[in-house]
C-alpha cells in the first residue's frame, strides 16, 4: 500500500540518511530533509474500504520537544488513480527545534466521505497509514536559544565573548528562562555558531569553551538555589528538570548535596572537576 524510503538529510557534501543524533547542531542550523514515498492508491483505498475516487493526501507533521512547538511541514494532493511517488522536501527553521525532533509522515484523507462502508474513516484528515522518525537535536550539550547581538548596544562588556541569560524559577520552561548572547563584535565565536552544521578545529574549541562556561554557569545557578535537590520533581522541559539532567550527566553517581559541599570546602578543585566533567577541549 505504501513504502517509504528513510529521511535524508541534505548537507553542504550531498545528501546522507538521516542519523540517531546531531551531536553539533545548534539553533542557528536549519534542517533540510528530503525522503520518497510511493503510495499504491487503488490498494490503499481499498483495504480501507473507500470507494475509488477517494481524495488522499500525503502529509508530514513535525514536532519538536526541547521548544514545545509543532507545525506542518508538507501536505500533498495524490492523484486519483495508480501508483504515486512523491519526494517529500521539508525545510525546518533552526530558530523553532530543539530536543527532539519528531517527523511524522501520513496518508490521510483529503475531504470528508459519507458515501464509503459504515466502517470506513470518514473525516478529513483521518489516518489511513504513518510512521514516525525521531531525530536527537541535542547531543552531550544542553541546547536552548540563542541570538549573536552588537555588545555595545548593551549593559555586557564590549569585549565579552557571550553571555549566558537565565530568568525566571526553576519551575520555568527552558526554552523561556535561558538565553545564550554572542557577541557579534566577537568574530571568532560568532563564526565557530555559524559554522557548527560543518566545524572547523577551532571552531570545535570555541563552541568547547562555550559549552563549558554555560555548563559552569548552570551548575553554580543550581548549586545556588538551596532547595535544589535529588528529591525536587520538576515538570518536563522545566528549568529545573533540565539541571537536573545535566547534574546526571556530568556528575553521574554523586548526589548535589556532595557537590554542593565540595564546592564550598575546595571552590578551585571544583572547578578542576567541572572541566573534566564536559571534557573541555575534547575536540576529536
Amino acid at each position: 500500500m505504501v513504502t517509504a524510503e528513510v529521511w535524508r538529510l541534505v548537507t553542504p557534501d550531498g545528501e546522507v540518511g538521516i542519523p540517531d543524533a546531531l551531536p553539533d547542531w545548534d539553533y542557528r542550523m536549519d534542517l533540510h530533509l528530503r525522503r520518497r514515498v510511493t503510495v499504491d492508491l487503488q490498494r490503499a483505498r481499498g483495504a480501507s474500504g473507500l470507494p475509488p475516487d477517494t481524495a488522499l493526501m500525503l502529509a508530514v507533521v513535525w514536532t519538536a520537544t526541547g521548544s514545545s512547538l509543532r507545525g506542518p511541514a508538507r501536505h500533498l494532493r495524490l492523484p486519483q488513480a495508480g501508483t504515486a511517488s512523491v519526494d517529500l522536501d521539508v525545510e525546518l527553521r533552526g530558530a523553532d527545534l530543539g530536543g527532539l525532533l519528531l517527523l511524522d509522515t501520513a496518508l490521510v484523507l483529503a475531504e470528508r466521505r459519507t458515501d464509503g462502508r459504515p466502517s470506513s474513516p470518514r473525516r478529513a484528515g483521518s489516518v489511513l497509514w504513518s510512521d514516525q522518525e525521531a531525530l536527537r537535536l541535542q547531543g552531550d550539550a544542553p541546547q536552548f536559544p540563542m541570538a549573536v547581538i552588537d555588545f555595545a548596544h548593551t549593559s555586557f562588556p564590549d569585549d565579552a565573548a557571550w553571555h549566558l541569560q537565565i530568568t525566571g524559577g526553576m519551575e520555568s520552561a527552558t526554552m523561556g528562562a535561558l538565553l545564550l548572547l554572542v557577541n557579534a563584535r566577537n568574530t571568532v565565536t560568532s563564526g565557530a555558531f555559524e559554522n557548527a552544521g560543518n566545524p572547523r578545529t577551532v571552531d570545535r574549541i570555541v563552541l568547547s569553551a562555550v559549552y563549558a562556561d554555560t555548563a559552569r554557569i548552570l551548575v553554580e545557578h543550581a548549586l545556588n538555589q538551596e532547595d535544589f535537590t535529588d528529591d525536587c520533581d520538576y515538570a518536563d522541559d522545566s528549568l529545573g528538570s533540565t539541571l537536573l539532567s545535566l547534574f546526571d550527566q556530568l556528575f553521574p553517581d554523586q548526589s548535589i548535596v556532595d557537590i554542593r559541599l565540595r564546592r564550598r570546602q575546595s571552590p578551585s578543585l571544583f572547578a578542576s572537576d567541572l572541566q573534566a566533567a564536559v571534557k573541555i577541549f575534547e575536540v576529536s
